[in-house]
């Protein structure tokens, strides 16, 4: 009896422990949206309505100059993840099941971890799924007490052993690979009950299924929700009252539907952040609202975009909104230099980890940055790189842009003064041209994906 009674003694102990580690934690949602424009928001268009997102913007910071490492679906979810680069992660292309694109490369072990893309000049065997040995931060999270969700979109590998409870989330809410249509039925894997209606909107449905755990959670725990839209990806199939409303106002086929379905995403954040609220949970919340490439149609003021030229600014540059009650300077914006590799150490250095044990990370803390609004010192130039087509890599280092082609070309630009990218500089600066691609040069060996260089 006295070993029993010391047993729950000791077990009483490591709950109360646990529960004043996990009280004192912030809430995190993330809102990650799929091939969002960098100014494909109302506040930076007024052809987008998106009042909501508007006032997150107002509320939070915004990081100006934000890129996603590996603009495309998978690689920028891996890295969100884990802080790791797509190169390291040698993830440099969406997952993809399609045999009229893709070979399926077989190991030694007869196992399809990788594929090859029929039209990758480089022909680099590209990741099938997310390394299962990789920390994540929703893994780490749980570790700390927090209840983790997984919302929407996942692309990080087939099948049961490779979905998002795998990686450290304890439930998901309408995860499938690619939807074939935006409204329900369609081929879901979710929990969510449909209402008696079939004209039930893919956000509003996934958006009942997060307002639901708010609302049901218990509020002593922390939760962090990722919130991973398939919109505004294709296909471009807006809500049906909302494409008849941008039609009137003069819109017109697939643009319609894009913007659409870019307000049906704001409507969403504004449920998210009204049922935080009711919950009285919105002071200790943390917001966090970005997208994973660019869009598909025109990317204003910059070049490129999802399938031309995206690790130009219009397809490698997103919006970036960190919102932290208390903590944030209302409608700050912030120039630094930042990446989607700087979440993952960001994240864990909020709720008091210590990121540096799960080196090696490509990213770096911006906690200082976000508590002072002050200009973030990297040291190292943002690296960006894909496998898809001749232009394979970028080098961002100050003002100045490098791009490299696998054939050999190299561009550069000077950002500050030239935005759009029109004007290639390479010629008349040969100098900064040698000091870059050295610097990629010697990252590419880091990341072990020499052999696919252009510039080595």
């Amino acid at each position: 009896m006295k070993k029993w009674n010391r047993l729950l003694i000791g077990m009483g102990a490591v709950l109360t422990a646990w529960s004043c580690m996990a009280a004192d934690k912030p809430n995190i949602v993330l809102f990650f949206v799929d091939d969002l424009g960098w100014s494909d928001v109302g506040y930076r268009n007024p052809d987008f309505e998106s009042p909501n997102i508007d006032r997150l913007s107002r509320d939070g910071l915004n990081f100006e100059q934000a890129y996603i490492a590996t603009p495309t679906c998978s690689p920028s979810r891996g890295t969100l993840l884990t802080g790791k680069h797509p190169a390291r992660l040698k993830m440099v292309r969406h997952i993809s099941n399609n045999p009229k694109s893709v070979v399926f490369v077989k190991d030694e072990d007869g196992v399809e971890r990788t594929h090859l893309l029929k039209t990758d000049p480089a022909q680099f065997p590209s990741a099938n799924w997310l390394n299962l040995d990789a920390p994540t931060y929703p893994e780490i999270l749980r570790k700390q007490g927090y209840t983790t969700l997984h919302v929407g979109k996942w692309h990080l590998g087939y099948g049961e052993e490779h979905a998002s409870r795998q990686y450290g989330y304890d439930r998901e809410i309408g995860t499938v690979y690619a939807p074939r249509n935006n409204y329900y039925p369609a081929d879901y894997q979710t929990t969510i009950k449909p209402r008696e209606s079939d004209e039930l909107y893919r956000t509003d449905m996934l958006t009942d299924g997060a307002v639901e755990f708010i609302e049901t959670h218990d509020k002593d725990q922390p939760f962090l929700m990722s919130f991973c839209y398939y919109a505004v990806h294709s296909p471009h199939a807006g809500r049906k009252d909302l494409v008849k409303h941008f039609e009137e106002r003069g819109f017109s086929g697939g643009y319609a539907h894009y913007l659409a379905m870019l307000t049906s995403v704001d409507q969403s954040i504004g449920r998210v952040r009204g049922a935080l609220k009711k919950q009285g949970l919105e002071k200790n919340t943390i917001i966090i609202f970005l997208s994973d490439q660019g869009g598909i149609f025109e990317n204003k003021p910059f070049h490129g975009g999802k399938m031309v030229d995206t690790l130009y600014e219009g397809g490698a540059r997103v919006p970036f909104i960190f919102y932290w009650p208390g903590v944030t300077e209302a409608g700050a914006a912030n120039n630094s230099l930042v990446q989607s590799t700087d979440l993952f150490p960001t994240i864990l250095e909020m709720i008091g980890e210590d990121a540096t044990k799960f080196a090696p990370l490509d990213g770096v803390s911006l906690l200082s940055t976000i508590r002072n609004n002050s200009e973030l010192e990297r040291g190292e130039p943002l690296f960006g790189y894909r496998a898809y087509e001749d232009l394979y890599a970028s080098v961002r280092e100050g003002d100045w842009k490098l791009l490299a082609y696998r054939s050999g070309i190299v561009k550069l630009y000077n950002i500050p003064n030239d935005i759009g990218e029109k004007n290639d500089l390479a010629a008349s600066n040969p100098e900064k041209v040698q000091e870059l691609t050295t610097k990629l040069m010697a990252w590419e060996k880091e990341m072990g994906v020499e052999k696919y260089s252009g510039v080595q």
